[in-house]
């Protein structure tokens, strides 16, 4: 499997840093299967911090070694297990069971919105699953673990 992860730097060995805010998957390093979705987030992260540049780096896995030999929580879909991981962790109030991979749908800037919606009680879980069911949702692939990033193998950078 071919995932890519876009910054504003190069990263070559990537390594689990502490983050300053809660995201869907909670802690980890983020990568995607999605080359656009990767170049988007690069361009995203480059005008945030005004440094560096955009860049994708991109990794290969071996998918059915890395999944067999780690604990791993896949998400196929939009769904009611997946709405309260997401939840919970964008919250900081996530309290289960810890993976070395989680892979599923992102939650993108764009149903951000639908999130508030959710979270604040205006939506309940049905609605809000609905309502983002009719988006396009991508995947993310996190590593959360110094176990999984040994799985990773980095073969190049795309860069603009």
């Amino acid at each position: 499997m071919i995932l890519y992860h876009g910054s504003n730097v190069v990263v070559s060995k990537p390594q689990l840093i502490p983050q300053n805010r809660f995201l869907d998957f909670g802690f980890g390093f983020y990568t995607t299967t999605n080359k656009e979705q990767a170049i988007s987030f690069a361009e995203k992260v480059y005008r945030r911090s005004k440094q560096g540049g955009k860049y994708v780096s991109i990794y290969e896995i071996d998918e059915e070694k890395a999944f067999k030999e780690c604990s791993v929580l896949h998400f196929e879909s939009p769904n009611e297990s997946w709405l309260d991981f997401v939840s919970d962790n964008r919250s900081g109030n996530y309290k289960g069971p810890k993976h070395d991979i989680v892979y599923g749908l992102v939650a993108n800037d764009d149903d951000y919105t639908t999130f508030a919606l959710y979270v604040s009680g205006i939506l309940t879980k049905e609605l809000t699953l609905e309502a983002l069911k009719i988006k396009k949702l991508y995947n993310q692939l996190v590593l959360t673990s110094e176990k999984a990033l040994s799985y990773l193998k980095f073969i190049g950078t795309l860069s603009e």
